[in-house]
């Protein structure tokens, strides 16, 4: 259904988990797999986002209270019908005890693949079991002001598909 990963009941991604980085003021982020390599804040240029613009977006989407087509604006060309696949995913989310999630962005930086998105190593701490926690390449582009969750990374962590699950036989 979704791939967080998130205490192993939503993992589909295929990806381990990485190990912690130590953020250092003059390194880099760590290259993502599906990201190419981020560009760090440089002097004179654009700021980077603040970390809760992007937190947020997450948070949202999380969110079961939040109905899925109130969601389909938190993604990158998001559609109408990935509604249900976002409301299955939050539902999921709050089924397997994961609520309230918690999230933290580390190491933002400017995309080098497309102008103006931001890249992130997004850290996610779940209810349950207290303390647990998954980090994970996040990128996302910048929408009427705010800011969305990009349509790859949408797609390597969600599975919105449009059609129901078909019941086993």
């Amino acid at each position: 259904m979704a791939a967080l990963g998130l205490g192993g009941f939503l993992s589909g991604c295929g990806q381990p988990e990485r190990p912690a980085v130590t953020p250092s003021s003059t390194a880099a982020p760590t290259p993502s797999v599906g990201h190419s390599d981020p560009i760090p804040d440089s002097p004179g240029g654009p700021p980077l986002p603040p970390a809760n613009a992007l937190t947020d977006v997450m948070a949202r989407l999380a969110d079961p209270a939040v109905p899925g087509d109130q969601k389909i604006t938190l993604i990158e060309q998001g559609t109408p019908d990935e509604a249900a696949g976002l409301d299955r995913f939050a539902i999921a989310l709050r089924d397997n005890a994961a609520l309230p999630l918690t999230f933290e962005a580390r190491d933002l930086a400017w995309s080098q693949a497309v102008p103006g998105n931001v890249v992130t190593t997004m850290v996610i701490k779940q209810a349950n079991p207290a303390g647990s926690e998954f980090r994970y390449p996040m990128e996302f582009a910048p929408s009427d002001g705010s800011w969305q969750l990009t349509r790859q990374t949408a797609d390597l962590l969600l599975e919105l598909d449009t059609a129901a699950p078909t019941p086993p036989r």
